[in-house]
């Protein structure tokens, strides 16, 4: 057993101990069920943990990431997530965090293989296709990266709101509010993108469904 494996097993003891001394009955009440008003789409970069950015509890926070915070309308992880953070946790606001510096973004950049994660980079090659001619007018090549990474959330807002999940939550009269934000690796903090969608009249009317 190596030393850091075992150091992962005292932090958790010393965790429990540091909770128990706040409160008692932190675990009983967490162990009644959760209803966090939040859902947090983010990269599954270990450095963006979603609670210590967002300064929120245990149980304030349905999380769901993945490699560069990508909503792909295929992808059954994300929208069961999705599914039961709207229709059971009715969640009322939903973000979608990306990241300055991401990997994943960088990689869709450029023409190298990677292995298997080039089918999910292909998703985010989608999102430059998109902005083609906004980013290649960039010159300086981390104003452009940085661009992509805030472009690319942007996109995920959109196609989050494009599904019947969250659009049936709309019609049926449901508060859900979604949003879109980076964060800042080297200081620490996020920039609303200013990205905000609450009804589907919010779409372009091609995706708006008629449920």
């Amino acid at each position: 057993m190596t030393d850091f494996y075992k150091k992962l097993l005292e932090n958790n003891s010393h965790w429990v101990e540091k909770k128990l001394g706040e409160d008692p009955n932190f675990f009983k009440d967490l162990a009644h069920g959760q209803q966090p008003p939040l859902l947090w789409i983010g990269c599954s970069d270990s450095r963006v943990p979603a609670n210590e950015i967002t300064g929120t509890k245990a149980g304030e926070v349905f999380v769901h990431r993945n490699i560069a915070n990508m909503v792909v309308h295929s992808d059954m992880s994300m929208l069961s997530v999705l599914d039961y953070a709207v229709n059971v946790l009715k969640v009322r606001h939903i973000i979608v965090c990306g990241h300055y510096g991401c990997g994943g973004v960088k990689a869709a950049m450029g023409n190298g293989s990677y292995g298997i994660i080039d089918n999910w980079i292909r998703h985010i090659k989608d999102s430059y296709r998109f902005n083609k001619e906004k980013l290649n007018a960039i010159e300086n090549d981390d104003e452009r990266f940085n661009k992509f990474v805030e472009l690319n959330t942007k996109e995920q807002v959109l196609n989050l709101a494009k599904t019947s999940i969250v659009q049936n939550a709309w019609k049926n009269g449901q508060e859900l509010y979604l949003h879109g934000w980076v964060y800042g690796l080297n200081s620490g903090y996020v920039t609303d993108l200013e990205v905000n969608f609450s009804f589907n009249t919010d779409l372009h009317e091609m995706y708006q469904l008629d449920i």
